[in-house]
């Protein structure tokens, strides 16, 4: 009877329940928040809700809407489905709780074994877990567990997407390149230059591992229970500095698809001993395989057989035309205020375009959004400094950092009389300002700025300088979906102010050269198979050639002015990283850009046929302004792949296609200020350049060594050259004096580099060779015979080995070892008489070489005191640069004495330089 009874009345309130539970409501929401809308279903009807106000306060979602004739439960999950909180209906009780689902009933299986992450029939059981799990006892003495994800009654998904950004925990700075992983399970990844990261994770417990050398690892222990987002921050070691010079992503060079990309670690420069204690990142660079300068205090740079004007060099997006200060010696880019630079020489990205042979990307730090900071260094020629202070606390920050050199002395204190008087200085600054609207949208603006002045006799005065601007516009869309909109500056002068002897001879030369360019970059995460990227972008050029104008109207000289050019080069993209499977990454980019010239200009078309001379001019053919005069374009493909032969061992492939339709002009061996630029038009067509490339990369964990053997070919064709003898500043028939013929250029890169320990850097070697072809049915425009020779640059053997040992973690020595092939010139090799007249007979283009080239730089570094609290963290750098005394010869050139034929060599510096510079943080 007893139980006759307790039926009835179980039934009885179950029916009443069922009653309750289907009733009709009808409720209207406005924008309003979680609460709120909880305390209108309380006041409109019997239920009661229990919960924890944190959870409604930390939650932003707003409701929006008008809900008639629904019951209980729909609504409750239209209100929280976007949302991490689930609910429990009990009667007229509704209980909510964070991410997980409360159970009514223990699963079948719950006493005599613990379970977690168990998918049976499509149904996920609860997640339980113990104190005692798998950690060190370090890590448990801080440990607490972080739920991530809404669990869900009815799912199949055995993994769900775990994204978030790392950032430095004091500067609130973007951590790239960090490493992280999912402990006890082969799931790894490494942050993008923004600090993102996207890891596909198990549902359930997993402990989620950072590891960065400049910060301290971390491990956080989470619950995941469906897709979510885990931002993470990093405390800055203080008590351990870097030792790496090159720090590429940690087995980013054997799990990559691409081949060929380098990240410099820009605080591990400061190690290595260069001239006159200067911390350079693009002179670092070159001693890297597969990158070369022509000469010492050179400017321009050498990748893979390709000319100066062939690398793309980005600050902050926007284009860098000459990188170089001080007659080369030293870079226009400050390692004070930059935060990393990565060197595409072999498979380059989609997204870049407008160059054949590498990419220089580098980006400035953003400011410190949480308190005023600084670092800085002073030497012997040089002061650097930079300063960044919160401007919003936590949300917006400006960077300013500035150099600028004393470099005078050095010119008064040489014993050449004629030097005595000259001078040399140079500066540049550069202004950031970052906001973070919310999670979802920040905003970035970058203004540039750098001088150059010298005059190496006293009637002339030789100004150069760089200008760009960069601002950029970023949203999340959600975790998978993101982009930016960018618009860049970048403006590039020269100018001569010569006095002469007297106002009759004194005259203004210049030139500049001018891009606005707009670009809108996305990056979508598919899934854990896909990522794809995608964009457009336009830019508009604007060169003036040159100008001279005489000071005086009673000058000798004619004014000349070059007719201006203007161009727009555009192109879209789309690349998509396909992981096949675990061994097999493709990634597929494909370009297409197109490239307009425009007027007004004036056009010379020449006869058909014959060579190009001002006597084969048949017309001159006139635009208007933004009258389209030529098209060009073309289809670059880029595509990479990457196999893993076993753990730590991978081979990669990589086919490129670029064009390039600016040109720098220049008879010189190596980049000069005076150089001007190009574009493409009616007779100047682009360049083109397709690039094959193979490697094996092999890492040794337990040593921390990479290894890697990488080859390449490399053919172009429309390769810029010139005629004998051509002049190219202020000639209106700039085309006359060209040559386009074809390039070749193949090598192989080794690389064997150990980055961490005591003992700590890289060797590398490369054999290269840069072949030209200058043929044509006239002998006026064909050169040796119509046969390859080699390019100016072409240096076959280049070795360089970079060391630095610890000795405690104050103090260090470090050392670089260069040797390089001799270049190749022009010798006078005879004389011939014509018409009663003696010239000098020259031998083939390039059929000789200058001497090799080799140099040894020694250093010795000494930290600061590792304490925490002190007004500045300072580190004191000694260095010997060309210890030997090498007198390496820059160039050698040819005079004509008393009737005979002198060869000299010119040397940069051929004695040991000493230097002793200090770096400063706070």
């Amino acid at each position: 009877m007893r139980k006759i009874i307790f039926a009835i009345i179980l039934l009885f309130q179950l029916s009443v329940f069922a009653q309750e539970d289907s009733k009709k409501y009808s409720f209207e929401f406005n924008n309003v928040d979680l609460k709120t809308a909880i305390e209108s279903i309380e006041k409109e009807s019997d239920f009661k809700f229990f919960f924890q106000e944190e959870w409604l306060e930390n939650n932003k979602q707003l409701i929006t809407g008008n809900n008639k004739n629904i019951n209980i439960e729909e609504l409750l999950n239209q209100i929280f489905n976007p949302t991490e909180i689930n609910f429990f209906i009990d009667k007229n009780k509704i209980i909510l709780s964070k991410n997980n689902i409360i159970r009514d009933k223990l699963p079948d299986d719950f006493f005599g074994k613990s379970i977690a992450n168990e998918i049976e029939n499509g149904l996920n059981k609860p997640v339980f877990y113990k104190d005692n799990d798998t950690l060190s006892s370090k890590q448990k003495k801080n440990d607490f567990v972080i739920v991530i994800g809404k669990e869900s009654k009815k799912s199949d998904k055995k993994t769900c997407t775990l994204t978030g950004y790392l950032k430095d925990s004091k500067t609130g700075q973007a951590l790239s390149n960090v490493f992280i992983k999912v402990q006890n399970k082969k799931i790894s990844t490494t942050t993008d230059t923004d600090g993102f990261y996207k890891l596909e994770v198990p549902i359930g417990i997993n402990y989620i591992e950072t590891d960065l050398v400049s910060h301290n690892k971390i491990v956080k222990k989470i619950i995941l229970y469906n897709d979510g987002t885990m931002n993470i921050k990093l405390d800055e070691k203080f008590n351990v500095l870097d030792e790496v010079v090159i720090n590429a992503k940690k087995s980013e060079n054997v799990k990559s698809a691409i081949s060929g990309v380098t990240s410099i670690d820009i605080e591990g420069i400061k190690n290595i001993p260069l001239v006159l204690g200067e911390r350079d990142i693009f002179k670092v660079a070159t001693i890297l395989p597969g990158v070369k300068q022509t000469g010492e205090g050179s400017a321009g740079y050498n990748v893979r057989g390709g000319k100066e004007d062939q690398n793309l060099i980005l600050l902050d997006n926007a284009l860098i035309y000459n990188p170089a200060h001080f007659f080369g010696f030293f870079s226009s880019v400050s390692p004070y205020t930059t935060k990393k630079a990565n060197i595409y020489k072999g498979s380059i990205p989609a997204e870049f375009g407008g160059r054949l042979s590498s990419v220089f990307d580098v980006t400035s730090k953003n400011g410190n959004p949480t308190k005023f900071s600084g670092e800085g260094g002073i030497g012997p020629v040089t002061s650097n400094l930079a300063l960044s202070t919160p401007i919003i606390k936590d949300k917006s920050s400006i960077l300013v950092g500035g150099r600028a050199t004393y470099s005078g002395w050095i010119l008064r204190s040489l014993k050449e009389e004629s030097l005595k008087n000259s001078e040399a200085s140079f500066y540049d600054g550069i202004v950031k300002y970052n906001h973070k609207f919310n999670e979802k949208n920040n905003f970035e603006s970058t203004f540039y700025y750098s001088h150059d002045a010298f005059s190496i006799s006293s009637d002339s005065l030789f100004k150069y300088s760089n200008r760009l601007v960069s601002l950029k516009y970023e949203h999340n869309f959600n975790d998978k979906h993101k982009g930016a909109l960018l618009f860049t500056n970048s403006e590039y002068r020269f100018f001569i102010d010569y006095q002469g002897n007297n106002i009759l001879t004194a005259f203004d030369f210049g030139y500049k050269i001018n891009e606005n360019n707009v670009m809108i970059k996305m990056n979508y995460l598919l899934n854990d198979k896909h990522k794809i990227n995608y964009g457009v972008a336009s830019k508009l050029y604007g060169v003036n050639p040159g100008f001279l104008n005489p000071k005086s109207d009673e000058s000798q000289i004619l004014p000349v002015n070059i007719d201006k050019e203007r161009g727009i080069e555009s192109a879209a993209y789309i690349s998509d990283s396909y992981k096949v499977s675990q061994k097999l990454l493709v990634d597929f980019g494909f370009r297409y850009s197109t490239f307009s010239a425009l007027g007004a200009s004036s056009q010379r078309i020449y006869q058909e046929g014959v060579p190009l001379n001002e006597g084969t001019i048949t017309e001159v053919k006139e635009f208007k302004k933004n009258e389209i005069i030529k098209t060009y374009g073309g289809f670059e493909p880029r595509i990479a792949a990457r196999y893993i032969i076993a753990d730590n061992f991978s081979v990669k492939g990589g086919y490129d296609k670029t064009y390039q339709y600016i040109h720098l002009l220049s008879n010189n061996t190596t980049q000069s200020p005076t150089d001007t630029w190009k574009l493409s038009d009616l007779n100047v067509k682009p360049q083109v350049a397709e690039q094959f490339s193979l490697g094996l990369y092999k890492n040794i964990s337990a040593k921390d060594i990479e290894i890697s053997l990488e080859g390449y070919y490399k053919k172009s064709e429309n390769f810029l050259d010139y005629k004998v003898a051509a002049q190219l500043l202020l000639n209106e028939n700039i085309e006359t004096q060209l040559l386009q013929g074809k390039g070749k250029a193949y090598g192989i890169e080794f690389l064997l580099k150990k980055n961490s320990g005591r003992l700590n850097g890289w060797i590398g070697y490369t054999y290269s060779r840069t072949f030209v072809k200058l043929d044509s049915e006239f002998n006026d425009e064909k050169v040796n015979g119509g046969n390859y020779f080699p390019a100016n640059f072409d240096k076959p053997h280049d070795v360089s080995v970079v060391l630095n040992y610890r000795f405690t973690k104050r103090y260090s020595f470090s050392s670089n070892f260069i040797y390089q092939t001799g270049r190749p010139i022009t010798y006078p090799i005879g004389k011939y008489t014509y018409g009663n007249s003696e010239f000098t007979l020259y031998s083939d283009r390039n059929q000789f070489r200058i001497p090799d080239y080799y140099r040894l730089d020694i250093g010795f570094n000494v930290e600061g005191t590792h304490k925490l609290k002190k007004l500045a963290h300072g580190f004191w750098n000694i260095s010997i640069y060309n210890v030997l005394g090498r007198n390496n010869p820059y160039s050698v050139f040819f005079v004509t004495e008393k009737g005979e034929v002198k060869a000299y060599k010119t040397s940069i510096f051929a004695i040991p330089v000493p230097t002793i510079t200090y770096n400063f943080k706070f």
